[in-house]
């Protein structure tokens, strides 16, 4: 069957099933959780726009993940999004966990977000999309429209400064 004669995947489908991983994709990117919400909409905007191009035999999370890429560089080539105030964060920790466990959790998930923030946007979205998503390099790479080296490249890069980005936190922040 071509993809002419087959119609498109639901859109309100997609939008309840993937709201939430839009979300936290778009926070590993780095957008503010102020902008987050709209920025959210920007990619379904966006989606709705090529839901005729979605090829149904491959998994939808890696395309969703491509627009959240282009909107979120998009949104930090903005100037009034370069200012970032280190150190403050306005996302609710999880409310079902233990507090002492949710505490070190939230330290955890903080820490790992904000050297996540140190990491170049080229090299962060590779390494999301591969540590996270668990996409294949070589789809990462036909996403992104890069070559397959450089996707290799970006990923060992992102891994090296994401490393040294923890290390470095944790020693400001007093801990081992």
């Amino acid at each position: 069957m071509n993809r002419a004669s087959r119609s498109p995947p639901d859109l309100g489908a997609i939008f309840d099933e993937h709201f939430q991983y839009v979300w936290a994709t778009l926070r590993r990117l780095g957008v503010r959780e102020a902008d987050r919400e709209d920025l959210v909409h920007e990619v379904f905007l966006k989606v709705h726009s090529r839901i005729a191009d979605y090829d149904t035999s491959r998994p939808i999370r890696p395309w969703l993940f491509g627009f959240a890429y282009r909107v979120a560089a998009d949104y930090h080539r903005l100037a009034r999004h370069r200012v970032e105030v280190l150190g403050v964060h306005t996302d609710a920790p999880a409310a079902a966990a233990p507090a002492d466990e949710g505490v070190a959790a939230s330290e955890e998930r903080t820490l790992l977000l904000d050297a996540l923030q140190t990491i170049e946007l080229d090299r962060r979205a590779v390494l999301v999309m591969h540590d996270v998503d668990e996409v294949p390099i070589p789809e990462i790479a036909r996403l992104l429209d890069v070559p397959l080296n450089t996707a290799y490249s970006r990923l060992r890069l992102a891994r090296q400064q994401l490393a040294a980005a923890v290390t470095r936190l944790r020693i400001a922040r007093g801990h081992r």
